[in-house]
Order: structure tokens, then sequence, then C-alpha cells
């Protein structure tokens, strides 16, 4: 869930040139500067982190007969950019998440987050490699850092410790705490471990601590 660092302006941009590209298919350098209204230079730099991280692909630009000088080539989403780019659903998420509220037996409302859970780990799951707890949380740290959201991942103890230092589902979290069980759900089926939540934000805590036992 991280590269060190809270979303920015950076971070922001990253998700209009991908919603761009999701909408038209193909780009050129040229057309995405001119649409984001900064250099050439600037587009580049972002294009090689966004396929640094699988979310963008290049391709030679096919114009008939090929010309002299540099290739021309158009930037398009992978597969798994366009699956990045579809997760900006908050108004959906909130609505889905109040129904799930009204459930009011305890052990329907559990196997419901379970099954949520295991769903999203199998979405999940093949970005998250390593033999070791550690490497797996470092995978999901990079994972989550995709989608701005800060983890870190602490080996000072006997066992690894992963930090959530931002909150994955913050507009969710603020109406319930229950948002908190599903994550923990989430992060015990990538980590393929037993997990216990032993701070929280909501308590007062700097970051939501995930251990595994």
């Amino acid at each position: 869930m991280i590269n060190q660092r809270q979303p920015s302006l950076a971070a922001s941009s990253d998700v209009t040139l991908l919603d761009m590209l999701r909408r038209v298919d193909e780009l050129t350098v040229s057309q995405i500067a001119e649409a984001m209204g900064v250099t050439a230079t600037a587009v580049r730099q972002r294009l090689v982190r966004l396929m640094g991280q699988g979310l963008i692909e290049r391709k030679v630009q096919r114009n008939g007969e090929s010309s002299r000088g540099r290739p021309s080539h158009v930037y398009s989403l992978t597969e798994q950019g366009r699956r990045a780019t579809g997760a900006n659903f908050a108004d959906l998420s909130i609505a889905m998440w109040q129904e799930i509220r009204q459930i009011k037996d305890p052990e329907v409302r559990r196997g419901l987050l379970g099954r949520l859970a295991k769903t999203l780990a199998e979405m999940y799951g093949e970005r998250v490699t390593g033999n070791t707890v550690e490497e797996k949380m470092e995978s999901i740290r990079g994972l989550f850092a995709e989608r701005g959201v800060k983890f870190t991942v602490n080996t000072e103890r006997e066992l690894p410790i992963l930090n959530a230092e931002t909150c994955p589902y913050p507009d969710l979290a603020e109406q319930d705490r229950g948002i908190c069980s599903l994550e923990k759900m989430l992060i015990a089926e990538l980590l393929d471990e037993n997990v216990h939540l032993s701070a929280c934000r909501l308590d007062g805590a700097d970051c939501c601590t995930f251990e595994t036992h």
C-alpha cells in the first residue's frame, strides 16, 4: 500500500492521464501534453513511471510507409491499467456499504465480508509475490502505493508488521469501522496468515497496524 509519500498533485495527474487513455484508447506524447497543458518532457517522465508500474504500454504508430527520423509511438492502457482506472467509484462503494450495514445478523454480515475479502484477494492475488511474510507485505505495500495509499513494513520486531499510514477507504471508515474488519480479512487472505489489527487510526493511533500471529 506505498512509495513512501502522500498522494500528491503528481498522483492526481497520473489518474487524469490514465482516465484519458481509458476514454481515448491511444494517444501520442504531444496529444497528452496538449490535453494536460504540460510539456512533452513532463509527459514522457510520467509515462516512463506508469509503464514501470505496468499500467501503460507503448507501441510504434503505424502510418503507412515508415518515415525518416525517430519512430512515432502511441500509448495505451494495459489490462492492469484498465482495471485500475475502473476503481474510482466512491459513491457506489458508500451506497453498497450502507446496504451491508443494514444486515443485522452478525454471522451473516461477517460471512458477507469474508466473501468480499476473498473476491478482492483473488483480484489482487497475482500481484502479491514472495515466499516470506515480509516479502508479501512489501508486495502489498507496492500494490496500494499505486492507488495513492501509504503503507510501510516494519521489520524491527521478530515478525514484520504492516502499517497503514493512510486509509484505503476513508469515506467508509468515517461511517462504520466495520470496514476495518474487511481490510484485515483482505490482508489475511493476501498473506495467507492469521492477522490481528493491533492498532487503529479510528482509536487515535498514528496508523492502523496489522500483525501476523
